[in-house]
């Protein structure tokens, strides 16, 4: 996912994709672990989409003054 596409997002659908993005690392690793998992590069491609939403979602928190 790229971050341009991510900023125009509001916050609340943010908020409820990285909820998303949290089970489905969770499931990765589990297929991972137990060798179900085609392409595991899935595993790091969807931990850098959580850290892009984490980032611009931060940012939002620090222009508004507020403390997360």
């Amino acid at each position: 996912m790229k971050a341009k596409d991510l900023v125009e997002r509001s916050t609340e659908d943010l908020s409820a994709l990285k909820a998303s993005m949290v089970k489905d690392l969770f499931s990765y690793r589990m297929k991972n672990y137990t060798d179900q998992l085609e392409d595991s590069s899935l595993l790091g491609k969807t931990r850098r989409d959580i850290a892009r939403i984490e980032t611009i979602l931060r940012a939002r928190v620090a222009s508004k003054g507020e403390k997360p």
